[in-house]
């Protein structure tokens, strides 16, 4: 029978997804509010059109239908800072809104000039208020698209007949002064996009290189306090209890408790050692490989073969130590129930991935019933799902087990 899990997802880099999508939110709604209070300038300056003959003039506005695209301007202001803050219909109102506006000022274009109406040169700032909310090619075109509109409406005499239609060369002066401006406005907002970016990357990593530099630090900290003062103690544990074996030879009984206390100090002491490697970076997979196969084989008599095909390469620590603990908990299992003749340990580094087996030929068990409360199978499955690997465990009682971890290499991460 086999058993296998998927791999797990890189949570780390979900995070970071987050505060990413997080940051462009923020800088979406920043822009907005200045573009809502832009709007709100440009509904002033509306009004004061409408109540101002002077202004109403030079506009040749006329009529209700001014008042009523006043009315709207008002609303799609106030409906969109709204909805800014939504985060799936924000960026949809803020575009329609938009579009309205230059609508409302093509008509102004219309009524007042074309190219040389006194309203042109805010055909610039919506160009600006595109580039910056949207910065993409194909959302900056409805502002351009103005451009050629406005000249449309001179050609076609389109114009009402309070306003001077202009010569056709003077138009496409205008066309060509208004096409470099906004050229000029959209090469600078792209510019100023794309730096921003890059200061936020920055700025991103280095959080990153100083949260690795913290953490460093903490752990080599843990590892020195560990190694000198769990350490120490446990090594003074060893040496009382080589005391006590020498005062108990002829208490068997004693004796072996004492053995057993002295065994259990050791394999503290080593996962003291290895953690601390853990810690400082200087964990070496397979020379603790080799170690532990041969700390089992004095300490628990029992004889380990161990093969390993392929050249060694670093992956990450989390799977490096994957790989550890579960030739450590296989081979815990086989000294505590399998009582085999021989352990035959085989590593395998492949470029795609690094392989484990281990097969014993001792009494095996049935793997569709393992014993309640007993978790050492389902920690090795959980262990290989994190690390971005799977494990397949084959036994039968009286048959032998077979367990083989196949892991997908990650890189190692810098300091």
């Amino acid at each position: 029978m086999t058993t296998s899990v998927a791999p797990a997802a890189p949570t780390a880099v979900v995070r970071i997804g987050v505060r990413e999508a997080q940051r462009l939110k923020e800088r979406f709604l920043t822009r907005a509010t200045a573009v809502f209070y832009a709007r709100c300038a440009f509904l002033f300056l509306g009004l004061g059109i409408l109540l101002l003959p002077s202004w109403q003039r030079a506009f040749v506005i006329e009529g209700k239908l001014p008042w009523f695209g006043l009315v709207v301007g008002v609303l799609s202001a106030v409906v969109c800072q709204g909805f800014a803050a939504h985060a799936q219909h924000g960026r949809r109102v803020m575009f329609v809104t938009l579009l309205v506006d230059l609508t409302v000022l093509l008509f102004l274009v219309a009524r007042s000039g074309g190219l040389e109406s006194p309203a042109m040169p805010a055909q610039l700032l919506f160009t600006i208020f595109f580039a910056l909310l949207f910065p993409n090619p194909i959302a900056i075109l409805p502002p351009l698209l103005v451009l050629p509109a406005a000249i449309l409406v001179g050609q076609l005499d389109l114009l009402p007949a309070a306003t001077t239609k202009a010569p056709l060369a003077s138009q496409v002066l205008h066309l060509a002064w208004m096409a470099a401006l906004n050229g000029v406005a959209v090469y600078v907002m792209v510019y100023l996009t794309s730096r921003e970016e890059k200061q936020n990357r920055e700025i991103l990593e280095l959080e990153q290189s100083l949260g690795r530099m913290a953490l460093i630090e903490e752990r080599n900290r843990l590892a020195r306090d560990i190694h000198d003062g769990l350490g120490a103690s446990l090594s003074g544990v060893i040496i009382q209890a080589e005391y006590l074996m020498t005062l108990t030879r002829k208490n068997v009984d004693l004796h072996s408790e004492v053995k057993e206390l002295k065994t259990g100090a050791e394999e503290a002491i080593d996962e003291v050692r290895r953690a601390v490697s853990m810690w400082r970076d200087d964990f070496l997979l397979v020379p603790q490989l080799e170690n532990m196969c041969t700390t089992y084989t004095t300490r628990h008599k029992l004889p380990i073969e161990l093969s390993v095909d392929g050249d060694a390469f670093d992956c990450a620590e989390e799977q490096e130590l994957t790989v550890f603990r579960i030739l450590q908990e296989c081979l815990t299992n086989i000294a505590k129930h399998a009582a085999p003749t021989k352990v035959i340990v085989k590593v395998r580094f492949a470029r795609d991935r690094v392989s484990l087996s281990i097969v014993d030929d001792g009494k095996g068990f049935d793997v569709t019933r393992t014993p309640k409360n007993h978790y050492g199978l389902i920690n090795m499955k959980e262990r290989a799902r994190k690390a971005n690997g799977e494990v397949a465990i084959e036994s039968q009682p009286g048959k032998g087990t077979t367990v083989v971890l196949a892991v997908k290499p990650l890189p190692r991460k810098k300091a």
